[in-house]
């Protein structure tokens, strides 16, 4: 007769908890990648109007550090066993593709109307998503220029689940050896870049995908820890005033090369804090569902925003010069406006339904059989705590006794 403490070794781990304060964060990540292109291509052309731009958005470029070290967490965290390799490529270009290929098509559309050239070679490699492994100037930032950040995400997808098992297996000393370690290869890239072409030194430390891996495995490495239940860091209002203090400092004071690394840092305590939140239940301003939809529409506001900005400047003629006085705040809200629109079109009609379509099905996981204990054993196991979704601060998941919600899935 099969014991139950069989049957239930037999059975799938549970799916982990969901983290919506994590979606609701990605919209803040892709607001501050707008507000710094809003600034760089001058749309304010009062000055003390565009002070204010600059003033909030002059570090947005790291945005998409937050992608990244976000990516790391949600792929690692949400990595379930017994999924094949083929079924994880699978999903991420589901995810990804159908997206990156609309926006291609639609860049070439805009292209012939204003009669820009466009290299065959380069939009290849921007259909086969390998831009961002040519240095030469134009050819990793062709086509639709911010889906070089494509290029790298795709980078990432095909080594994770070669390193996953790495991962899975890793010592907790070793995970947070990585913790400091992979920082402080950020800070070591500046002095490095001196040994690549000058020429090549923006693509080196801002495109090259294994340099920009280096975040995404920041965020996979806590992911790790946090699964385990060893993850230390402060909690939500201490690590979003950490980030604040962060970002000022940063913005007026450091220099480039230090910035990185500390917002690095400073993203990272803000994603485990609000990973945190979500599953012990704690309360989140994050995970909202204003703020969720804003989230899972952000992938495809990142992809159409400087595509529409540019196109509508060239079209006004205003390209470079700007709009003064109050029409400039304006124009950019209006921007935001017509991104959020169209990105939740393209999430709509486009992201959602190709997801469906073309990403394998995840099978139902079904809830864990406690398992049997011998008498005198007051050590609950960690196995037997089913993970729940996390909506809201209400729902308090695997909080009894105060022990550790999270569940170690190796």
């Amino acid at each position: 007769m099969t014991s139950v403490a069989a049957t239930s070794a037999a059975q799938p781990a549970p799916a982990p908890p969901r983290l919506p304060s994590l979606t609701g964060l990605r919209w803040i990540a892709a607001l501050l990648v707008f507000g710094f292109h809003a600034g760089t291509m001058r749309i304010i052309a009062e000055p003390d109007y565009k002070a204010v731009i600059d003033a909030l958005f002059t570090l947005g470029l790291s945005g998409v550090q937050f992608f990244f070290i976000l990516s790391g967490f949600v792929l690692v965290w949400s990595a379930r066993e017994g999924d094949s390799r083929r079924t994880f490529w699978r999903r991420r270009i589901a995810k990804i593709y159908p997206n990156h290929l609309v926006l291609f098509v639609a860049t070439l559309v805009v292209a012939w109307w204003f009669a820009d050239p466009v290299l065959p070679a380069a939009a290849l490699e921007n259909l086969l998503l390998l831009q961002a492994w040519d240095p030469r100037p134009g050819w990793f930032y062709s086509i639709n220029t911010v889906s070089w950040s494509l290029s790298c995400e795709f980078f990432f997808y095909l080594c994770l689940p070669l390193a996953l098992p790495l991962l899975r297996r890793a010592r907790p000393k070793l995970l947070w050896a990585l913790i400091v370690a992979l920082p402080l290869l950020i800070l070591a890239l500046w002095p490095a870049q001196e040994l690549v072409p000058e020429v090549s030194r923006w693509w080196f430390t801002q495109v090259f995908p294994p340099v920009r891996s280096l975040e995404f495995w920041l965020g996979a490495v806590a992911a790790e820890l946090m699964r385990r239940g060893l993850w230390r860091g402060p909690k939500l209002t201490v690590a979003s005033g950490i980030f604040l203090v962060t970002w000022v400092v940063a913005a007026q004071w450091i220099r480039a090369e230090l910035w990185t690394t500390l917002l690095a840092v400073a993203y990272l305590l803000v994603i485990t804090a609000a990973a945190d939140a979500d599953v012990r239940g704690r309360r989140s301003p994050w995970r909202s569902r204003p703020l969720v939809w804003l989230g899972e529409v952000s992938f495809a506001f990142y992809l159409v925003h400087v595509l529409v900005m540019t196109s509508v400047l060239r079209w006004s003629g205003t390209w470079g010069i700007g709009f003064g006085g109050w029409r400039g705040p304006a124009v950019v809200l209006g921007f935001l406006a017509a991104n959020l629109i169209l990105a939740g079109l393209l999430h709509r009609f486009v992201e959602t339904p190709m997801m469906r379509r073309l990403a394998p099905r995840r099978a139902a996981r079904p809830a864990p059989v406690p398992r049997q204990r011998a008498a005198g054993d007051d050590a609950r196991d960690p196995a037997s705590i089913a993970p729940g979704k996390v909506d809201g601060p209400a729902d308090e998941v695997g909080q009894a006794g105060g022990r550790s919600p999270y569940v170690d899935l190796r």
